[in-house]
């Protein structure tokens, strides 16, 4: 199985974060991803959290410089 990724950067979010999440396994970087989401973002554990989350999850790894993704109004 080829390495995953998600990365914040790519993303809108009011913070602009900058964290990205890479791992061997699907269900390794889901746990990562669930973890982080919950602990800076604020998201609720949930059955759609985690499908949201993994349907974002790109084959290999984080590039090193990403275009911003647009902040969101607050």
């Amino acid at each position: 199985m080829s390495r995953q990724y998600i990365d914040c950067r790519e993303y809108p979010s009011t913070m602009n974060c900058s964290v990205a999440l890479s791992a061997d396994t699907e269900s390794e970087l889901l746990d990562a991803a669930v973890q982080h989401a919950v602990a800076v973002h604020g998201h609720t554990d949930t059955p759609e959290l985690r499908k949201q989350l993994a349907g974002m999850f790109k084959t290999g790894t984080p590039p090193l410089q990403t275009s911003p993704a647009q902040k969101v109004p607050a």
